[in-house]
């Protein structure tokens, strides 16, 4: 079933990006009255757009997936414990007509939490309680037959193979090279308890290394391609059981010692150490435009020069790093929305707002928000950081929630509990 809808684009005037102001005891009211004027602002906007909106058969208690061209749907155990993926079509630009590719049976056990299309397979993850065991299944794009079936959750690698990372029960686990067409296991790499693998990312998104950390304090780099140790360096000489974390970001290898009160570097090439930087508690570490984003496990940021391990500027408090683009930090402020931020100075560049951020596919698809407006209809926007605001794209009437976005595409479940696919045209 298909349907036209005639909607409302509602334009927000464009405006230069705001500074922070320091904060009054008025500012709420002020919020609220900015809001009614904006609502009556939409309300007058531009002539309305054609937007197209079809209906997905799926039931009320499905979910359903955007990935590659398709829609993935995860139907609901029936009474007999069967399970079934069935695999759509989205209409073309100019169509509405939803139409079926397959449907094939699913393993009963275990949560579904993905579906992708990769390397002409479509790649559905599960998980069972109650260790959280991952379980990967392959199955043809064009027919739905099943491929293969591995333990563990998949990666692509620059050399064509899925790099597949299975944690185990008794908490060791391995990575392991898999040929995507055949599921045939090329190479297998232990991974010692408790130990989560790190992986090193091509331009292109690919994973060319991952490193291991032995209990030993032995530090590992190993070919993504092959599983072969490429380089290894002990970082606890003379304490073999203290704790500690390594992650990799860009061609650095950052290692939190024992004790959580430092933040060591090294070059993930030759693994020769770069600097040492007094953060503590370091939660994680992400790339920030260039900078290191050291977010601590109590809140707030601190940004740091990846060749000197300086702090460039650093926030306490409960702010949150939602996103980065473009030099631009997404920050969410909790209880007060959004604001974004410049990534070298901290300086901020506009507040966005209360916005729902949406699960895009690809980490260079658009930010897409959705909120709901003081009429019960959801706004719907591309965040744009370096623009430094919230564009308006639509406006609709029905959605309850559960949405995924890859611009123009929208995916969501309805009030009614239909799920629904909306193509947004200006």
């Amino acid at each position: 079933m298909s349907i036209i809808e005639l909607g409302e684009i509602r334009e927000e005037p464009a405006s230069a990006p705001a500074v922070r102001r320091p904060r009054a005891a008025g500012r709420p009211l002020r919020s609220a009255a900015v809001l009614v004027l904006s609502l009556v602002v939409l309300v007058g906007a531009t002539p309305s757009p054609q937007r197209t909106v079809s209906i997905v058969p799926a039931s009320p208690t499905a979910t359903a997936y955007l990935a590659g061209d398709g829609i993935f749907v995860i139907d609901p155990p029936t009474p007999d414990g069967d399970r079934y993926l069935t695999a759509y079509a989205q209409p073309a630009p100019s169509g509405t007509v939803v139409r079926r590719r397959w449907q094939t049976p699913l393993v009963r056990t275990g949560d579904y939490l993905d579906v992708r299309v990769e390397r002409g397979l479509v790649l559905t993850m599960a998980v069972s309680a109650p260790n959280r065991v991952f379980q990967t299944t392959a199955f043809d794009t064009v027919t739905g037959r099943q491929r293969w079936q591995h333990p563990g959750a998949p990666q692509l690698t620059d050399s064509g193979a899925l790099l597949v990372t299975d944690g185990r029960e008794d908490g060791s686990g391995a990575v392991s090279g898999v040929e995507p067409d055949t599921g045939r296991v090329l190479w297998s790499v232990s991974v010692p308890p408790a130990a989560n693998p790190s992986y090193h990312l091509t331009p292109e998104g690919q994973v060319d290394r991952f490193v291991l950390l032995q209990p030993t304090g032995e530090v590992q780099v190993h070919d993504a391609g092959t599983g072969r140790l490429l380089r290894s360096i002990d970082t606890l000489p003379g304490d073999r059981s203290a704790y500690q974390r390594v992650q990799v970001v860009d061609d650095l290898l950052l290692l939190v010692p024992p004790g959580s009160t430092r933040l060591v570097s090294y070059g993930l090439a030759e693994l020769e150490l770069r600097w040492t930087a007094e953060v503590t508690l370091v939660s994680h570490v992400v790339d920030c435009g260039g900078l290191l984003c050291a977010v601590p496990q109590t809140g707030g940021l601190q940004v740091l020069d990846p060749a000197t391990g300086a702090v460039r500027w650093s926030e306490q408090g409960q702010d949150n790093l939602a996103d980065v683009r473009y030099g631009r930090l997404l920050m969410a402020r909790p209880g007060q929305g959004y604001e974004v931020r410049d990534a070298t100075t901290g300086q901020v560049r506009t507040e966005l707002g209360a916005w729902g951020l949406l699960p895009v596919l690809g980490p260079d698809d658009p930010l897409v928000g959705l909120r709901q407006g003081a009429d019960g209809r959801m706004v719907v926007a591309e965040l744009d950081l370096v623009a430094g605001q919230a564009r308006i794209l639509d406006v609709l009437r029905v959605i309850a929630g559960s949405c995924q976005a890859s611009l123009p595409v929208l995916l969501c479940q309805r009030v009614d509990g239909a799920t629904a696919l909306w193509r947004l045209t200006r």
